[in-house]
This record gives structure tokens, C-alpha cells and sequence, in this order.
């Protein structure tokens, strides 16, 4: 833990660079985990000295808190838009959908370290943000989903939790191999997917 003398000194960086470190950090969280991961591998990757890090952040759990938490305000706004507009159940769980990929494409590597480290990380109260997003996030998915069968739009036999543990999975796990800029745009990785899940992959006949 840095000691008080180093929090007493830290200047506040420029929003570019911030973002520059935070980026950073995020990729090194991801790839080593939370644990494993030191404020000196943070700033070697950073090309920078260990001690200066503690100019911009006070700890890496700050970091990491940064992180999680500005990925999680992006997402809830696009959410919060999508839930507001009155679409109808499939057109909101596409909108989701959609949504989804747009911030994998954006935050990829916090996705990755939410995937990784949410469960411990809620038990500690600076966390606890986490655990009011996940019941926030399931129970959007979960009322769509009824509201979708209620409706008739999705199939009455349709088993709402297990649907939604499905979805949430597949979507989110993309963190794991998608790469920005690659081939497909966050939008036709939504269209494919969505069309697999809601009309199937097989031939009609």
C-alpha cells in the first residue's frame, strides 16, 4: 500500500494520458489478473518508473476501480437508452445485444477483468457497485425475456433463466477472442450472433 507521503504527492495527469495508463493497466489486469498483477509491471509495460505511476494513481486497486467503473457507466447509459425507448421485446433484447458487442469493442480488456474478477472483488465494499450492476443487469435481461413470452413474441415454453444465462455467457465471453479493428464491426458480430440465436442456423423446410 503506498504510503501517505506518496498520495500527498500525486499531480493530476492529463485526460489523455490518464487514459493512456488506464488503458494500460487494463490490458495487464486482463492478461496476468488482479492478484498477480504489481503497480511495477503496470509501469514497466507504461514505460515508466514504478514510483512515478504513484504520481497519477494512489494504488492499483484505484486503477482498477477507474476501470471497472467507467466501463459499467458506459454501458449503463447505452442500456438505460435502449430500456427507455418502448421497443417492443425482440427489437430491446437486439438493442442489448448490440449494445453489448459496441462496449466489448470499446472496453474489451475491463469486460475481461469483469468476467474475471467480479465475483471476489463485490465482497470488498469499494466493489460492492458490482454486485447492484449484475441484479440491475439480470433483472433487464430477465423482464424482457418474460415480457417477450408474455407477448407471444418468444416461444411459451421458453425457459427465461436458462435463456438468459445462455445469452449473457455467449455475448460476453466474445471478450475473449475479439480484437478492434479486426474483420467485423461490434454491429455485424450483433447481426450474426442475433440471428443465430433468435432464427436459428439450420435450413427451414
Amino acid at each position: 500500500m503506498p504510503t501517505n507521503s506518496k498520495k500527498k504527492t500525486q499531480v493530476t495527469a492529463s485526460p489523455a494520458r490518464r487514459r493512456e495508463l488506464l488503458d494500460t493497466a487494463a490490458e495487464v489486469f486482463a492478461a496476468q489478473g488482479y492478484n498477480a498483477t504489481t503497480v511495477r509491471k503496470i509501469a514497466d509495460r507504461a514505460g515508466m518508473l514504478a514510483g512515478s505511476l504513484y504520481y497519477h494513481f494512489d494504488s492499483k486497486e484505484s486503477m482498477l476501480d477507474e476501470i471497472l467503473s467507467a466501463f459499467l457507466d458506459e454501458l449503463w447509459q447505452g442500456y438505460d437508452a435502449v430500456l427507455a425507448a418502448g421497443l417492443g421485446p425482440r427489437e430491446t433484447i437486439e438493442a442489448l445485444v448490440t449494445e453489448s458487442f459496441r462496449e466489448i469493442d470499446r472496453h474489451r480488456a475491463a469486460v475481461a477483468i469483469y468476467q474475471k474478477e467480479s465475483r471476489h472483488l463485490a465482497a470488498q465494499p469499494r466493489f460492492h457497485y458490482l454486485t447492484d450492476s449484475q441484479q440491475k443487469f439480470e433483472k433487464a435481461w430477465l423482464g424482457t425475456l418474460e415480457r417477450g413470452v408474455s407477448d407471444q413474441v418468444f416461444r411459451p415454453d421458453l425457459d427465461i433463466r436458462l435463456t438468459y444465462r445462455f445469452v449473457r455467457d455467449t455475448v460476453w465471453v466474445a471478450a475473449s477472442w475479439y480484437r478492434p479493428g479486426g474483420q467485423h464491426s461490434p454491429e455485424e458480430i450483433a447481426r450474426q450472433y442475433l440471428s443465430m440465436v433468435l432464427d436459428g442456423i439450420a435450413v427451414r423446410t
